[in-house]
């Protein structure tokens, strides 16, 4: 959510609506209109409601990474020398594909990216000469997933 839209206010059917989509995004809207009890047209209006004020954006398919032969998922905390490489090293993370996510963090690190690869040795290659030869870069610390266990987005 955008900041300065904390306070949207969706009442039970907006959350409905949520839900049922949230659940399967290619579910039909008249479908949904049945099960609630409103116009099709009525569930359009509420998603442009809700697509406006920032609160839903878009849908996607969700890919499963290891029919792509994806199994190595890591957590890397990065050292930078300085605060102010931050944002250099960010616009260099972006060019690495195997990074999914890039957070600025409290506390050690600097930096926290979740990153896939096909297996170890290409985790290994990706730290020693992709992240770590990113100016700025002092050090990293790596934490391998062995599994997930819990996948959701915030309930409605």
């Amino acid at each position: 959510m955008k900041p300065g839209n904390e306070n949207i206010k969706i009442d039970g059917i907006d959350k409905k609506i949520l839900r049922f989509l949230m659940q399967d995004a290619r579910k039909p809207i008249l479908e949904i209109a049945r099960n609630i009890g409103i116009s099709g047209a009525a569930i359009h209006q509420r998603l442009r409601k809700l697509e406006k004020s920032g609160l839903i954006a878009g849908s996607k398919f969700i890919v499963n990474p290891k029919v792509l032969g994806y199994t190595t998922m890591a957590y890397i905390g990065i050292f930078l020398d300085k605060a102010m490489s931050n944002p250099i090293a960010v616009k260099q993370l972006e060019k690495i594909p195997e990074v999914l996510e890039c957070h600025y963090t409290t506390g050690n690190w600097s930096i926290l990216v979740k990153v896939l690869c096909k297996d170890n040795e290409h985790l290994m290659h990706l730290l020693n000469k992709k992240i770590q030869q990113i100016e700025g870069v002092s050090r990293t610390e790596t934490f391998i997933s062995l599994d997930q266990q819990i996948d959701r987005q915030i309930t409605i």
